[in-house]
């Protein structure tokens, strides 16, 4: 299948079945979506609705059942085999930081440039840029266990976008932080996305943050995850934190919890 010049990803009747026989369970059932580079949507459903599932296949994580994953016109998956160039365009993050505690946090950011080789001096001055970029300016040389969890997210964030990815795909990356310190991460967020044109994909419960972050959010029925509406958000860029005191943006909210409870 050909994709559109100026689109990145297509998800094209993407299915996906844990187990066999009487214990097959259909956890993501005829996904089709296309991705256009430098658009920033979000995957917004209920708890276990199969949206981590999803972006584990388009991250080449998991083999769908059926159906096929396009990342700039390459298929993720060749039969049994995952494709090595489709997917290194691609660069996720966590819910979790998952950094190396015996490393510094310019080495925990610098980690994926080491594992291609760069030497070490072109690692040091990318990892202390982008460290600088998420607001880790001074903290390079510290470990992760001094650090608070917003500041170890922000050093995940770093080192997520290190080797320049074209994609971002974000499972959840600050669902665990506080209100005040997830308002400050999803700006940065945002901002660092815009300016690098990377395609990003988030998967969240959060309706605020889906509709606040997104160009479109991709709303999803319970297992088996399937796309029940796909709702653009009409907001301008740049976005600050004064959008969601908006009455069209309340508005927005209320559209997109029923959209999630089917009250339409």
């Amino acid at each position: 299948m050909k994709m559109d010049n100026d689109a990145d990803i297509r998800l094209s009747g993407v299915g996906k079945t844990f187990g066999r026989g009487e214990n097959a369970v259909r956890a993501i059932g005829d996904a089709t979506l296309d991705m256009k580079r430098g658009d920033f949507i979000s995957l917004l459903g209920p708890s276990g609705c199969g949206k981590t599932t999803l972006l584990r296949i388009i991250a080449g994580l998991e083999q769908p059942t059926e159906g096929e994953v396009l990342v700039r016109g390459r298929p993720v998956w060749n039969g049994e085999k995952r494709s090595a160039e489709a997917t290194r365009p691609i660069s996720m993050m966590f819910q979790e930081a998952r950094l190396f505690p015996w490393f510094t946090v310019a080495e925990n950011v610098a980690l994926p440039l080491r594992l291609r080789g760069v030497n070490r001096a072109e690692r040091e001055e990318r990892a202390f840029a982008l460290c600088e970029t998420v607001g880790l300016k001074g903290f390079e040389r510290m470990r992760p266990s001094a650090l608070s969890g917003g500041m170890r997210q922000r050093a995940s964030l770093a080192r997520a976008l290190i080797t320049g990815p074209q994609v971002l795909l974000l499972d959840e990356p600050f669902g665990a932080l506080d209100a005040m310190t997830r308002d400050t991460l999803n700006l940065e967020l945002m901002s660092v996305c815009q300016q690098a044109r990377v395609t990003t994909i988030l998967v969240t419960h959060s309706i605020t943050e889906a509709a606040f972050l997104s160009d479109r959010v991709v709303v999803l029925a319970p297992r088996p995850a399937r796309i029940t509406e796909v709702v653009e958000m009409p907001f301008e860029r740049p976005r600050s934190l004064d959008l969601q005191r908006r009455t069209e943006f309340q508005d927005m909210l209320v559209h997109l919890r029923a959209s999630l409870t089917g009250d339409h």
